[in-house]
């Protein structure tokens, strides 16, 4: 078997005000825990600075993660695996995921995107906010690749405890910012099954 030191994951995140970085954190922590090598990584922002600045939280959050990397094309061929982490966006993601996803079409025409395990997270600022449509809508792109997904389901009691989303952990935000699901052990189980599988499939592609 391939030991699960070898399989290295990629947590990649948007967050605004910082819930699906705190997400991120723990699946970071997750994975660690099940031996794999993991990079946390943000992409692009988008929004205009004025933007930014006129929103006191949002603005302190780009401040406070402006040392985290910025992914790119070569971490995409570098991980084994991608765990994604997303706020919702009237059901669907934020344009800056989509962004960036848009742009690895190079390397999907290539192939390196084929047969990578990949799972999502998602919050929303009321419990029926487009969670589960956000992960749904980011996973359409991962079968155009030709990729894995691995779905929590309901494969651990924590999911259930954490609001019961088989699709991806999820998570609503109060007004004040605060998570009101305690998520944070279907966060690690979910990045520790992702890192299982991914473990199991690079063992298959190894032959």
């Amino acid at each position: 078997m391939v030991p699960l030191s070898e399989v290295k994951l990629a947590v990649i995140y948007y967050s605004s005000t910082g819930t699906n970085y705190q997400l991120s954190q723990w699946a970071a922590e997750g994975a660690k825990q099940a031996g794999a090598e993991v990079k946390v990584l943000k992409v692009p922002e988008l929004a205009p600075e004025a933007a930014i600045a006129s929103n006191p939280a949002w603005k302190a959050h780009v401040d406070a993660t402006k040392d985290v990397p910025t992914v790119k094309n070569e971490d995409l061929e570098w991980a084994d695996a991608y765990i994604f982490s997303v706020p919702t966006r009237f059901g669907n993601m934020p344009a800056q995921m989509k962004q960036f996803l848009d742009s690895l079409g190079g390397l999907w025409f290539q192939g390196k995107l084929t047969n990578k395990v990949v799972s999502a997270m998602a919050s929303a600022g009321n419990a029926h906010g487009g969670q589960e449509a956000t992960l749904l809508s980011l996973y359409t792109s991962i079968y155009h690749w030709g990729g894995i997904v691995v779905a929590p389901g309901y494969t651990d009691p924590v999911t259930y405890t954490a609001g019961g989303n088989p699709y991806g952990t999820s998570v609503t935000v109060d007004s004040s910012g605060k998570m009101v699901e305690d998520v944070q052990a279907a966060v690690q189980h979910q990045a520790k099954r992702t890192v299982t599988v991914a473990g199991w499939v690079k063992k298959g592609l190894q032959g």
